[in-house]
């Protein structure tokens, strides 16, 4: 009998080792996975940025690749976004004290709601672009705003920065490009 009890005791000892590594081992495998997807998060640097074809809140249309030979801070934003807000002023700073071959468009992500008055509220002057269609923050794979590319006179992406960003970070960054 004694000899059952503790072949019993064994069995459950190494069951109950067993299913642990197993949980541990499937913990890790998602936190992996995450960590994967966050450093694949957006384009890479050095990767040819797409191009794209957007109108302005004054109904222009803008093409990426019409802007070839000039710098581009190309910015992901939306009205809701807190960081979004506090850039903004920001921005609107360095884009009256930007080197001329530079070039900011800021593509808002929910054009159903009031850009224009956000626009007038905040006495913004740089390019708003409208992504409608989610078809520009699909191509540059958009996961948190503001997320800003950094985009060279030959169209690579040497710099993307997500979150908000201060006026030293935008003129270090575009201080970079070629």
């Amino acid at each position: 009998m004694m000899k059952k009890v503790i072949a019993a005791v064994v069995l459950i000892s190494l069951l109950t080792v067993a299913i642990v590594q197993a949980m541990e081992k499937k913990t890790e495998q998602p936190d992996t996975a995450s960590t994967a997807s966050v450093n694949k998060e957006g384009l890479a640097i050095g990767a040819k940025a797409p191009d794209f074809e957007l109108k302005t809140l004054t109904g222009e249309t803008v093409k990426l690749s019409n802007l070839k030979g000039k710098k581009v801070m190309l910015n992901f934003w939306a009205t809701w976004c807190p960081p979004c807000k506090a850039e903004m002023p920001e921005m609107e700073q360095f884009y009256k004290e930007k080197d001329k071959d530079l070039v900011i468009l800021a593509v808002n992500i929910d054009p159903q709601l009031e850009v224009q008055k956000f626009v007038n509220e905040n006495k913004i002057t740089f390019p708003i672009l409208l992504d409608a269609e989610d078809k520009v923050n699909e191509a540059y794979q958009i996961l948190s705003i503001p997320t800003t590319y950094f985009i060279d006179s030959k169209g690579i992406i040497q710099n993307k920065f997500t979150g908000a960003m201060t006026l030293d970070i935008m003129k270090d960054n575009a201080s970079k490009l070629k």
